[in-house]
């Protein structure tokens, strides 16, 4: 497993621009879901995502697992990392706010620094990456407000569960890129070929074959979705975990609920709020303050990080 270094200036813009992708996802997501159904936007975005990255693999190589335990662990970080997250909180959405569902994946960088602590062995919990998590989390605390704090705990319980526990496979499955030895991009194209296998027999075994007779406007959503959000996005996600450590890049996840609101302020004409700004400033200063080495680290020690 290779050594992760410390975040660059270059390092943080790719994690806004994963974030900024990952937050138009979900405007496609509301336009395209009631024409395809969620199982088959799923397996079809994932599906496209893997098509899109397959004639760079072809490329540059492919490089399939060499032994038993790398084929488990590329499978197990396949379903971790798109399978289950994806049917878990959409499913979960259908009956919690917005809010609630940015609440709950906001715990996920926290639980990303405990997890690299615990699993990793250059990717330890300090205290500016623990006043980074907080920083960030409250300011998604800003952006979703009181009501959705609030309604933690109140209607769906099993719906909230299944948004953390989404949450919780991404965090899983972040730590489980760094130990298989694939370069990125072609890690992205495997992961996205092995989940297409799993959602598509799983849509047609739930809803049957899929639907020929899309619109125009859903179709282009369809297609932004696989491009993007799942195989553009995929590959600044694998590399970035491999460069910069699992916790550092979750720290960014938090940007996706902000650059949400902003994109409903660009597209759909709302208005922007000292909130807004307010929100934006904290999960930026979060990143900052999480590059800052403690100050008993030696140079030696803090190069290889």
């Amino acid at each position: 497993m290779e050594r992760i270094e410390r975040a660059t200036i270059a390092d943080l813009l790719l994690i806004g621009l994963t974030a900024v992708i990952w937050a138009s996802a979900f405007t496609a997501i509301k336009v395209a879901v009631p024409e395809t159904g969620a199982y088959w936007l799923a397996a079809i975005r994932v599906l496209l995502g893997f098509i899109v990255l397959l004639p760079y693999a072809l490329w540059k190589g492919f490089i399939f697992p060499k032994d038993s335990r790398t084929w488990w662990l590329l499978i197990g970080m396949s379903v971790l990392n798109v399978v289950f997250p994806f049917l878990l909180i959409s499913w979960a959405e259908l009956s919690i706010d917005a809010g609630v569902t940015a609440l709950l994946m906001g715990t996920g960088p926290f639980f990303a620094l405990v997890g690299s602590h615990l699993f990793t062995d250059d990717d330890k919990l300090t205290a500016t990456k623990l006043i980074g998590v907080a920083f960030g989390f409250c300011g998604v605390m800003v952006i979703v407000g009181y009501d959705a704090l609030a309604g933690l705990g109140r209607s769906n319980l099993l719906a909230q569960f299944a948004c953390f526990l989404g949450s919780m496979c991404y965090v899983v499955a972040g730590l489980l890129i760094r130990r298989i030895d694939i370069p990125p991009g072609r890690l992205a194209c495997l992961a996205l070929g092995t989940s297409s296998i799993a959602l598509v027999a799983l849509a047609f075994a739930v809803d049957g074959a899929p639907s020929a007779d899309l619109s125009p406007t859903a179709a282009f959503a369809l297609v932004y979705l696989g491009i993007l959000p799942t195989g553009v996005a995929y590959i600044l996600r694998f590399h970035l975990i491999r460069k910069i450590g699992y916790s550092t890049f979750a720290m960014g996840l938090n940007l996706i609920p902000v650059f949400g609101v902003f994109l409903g302020i660009w597209l759909l004409g709302e208005p922007l709020s000292a909130r807004i700004i307010l929100a934006l400033a904290l999960v930026v200063c979060g990143l900052f303050i999480a590059r800052i080495e403690p100050r008993n680290r030696t140079p030696e020690h803090a190069a290889h990080d």
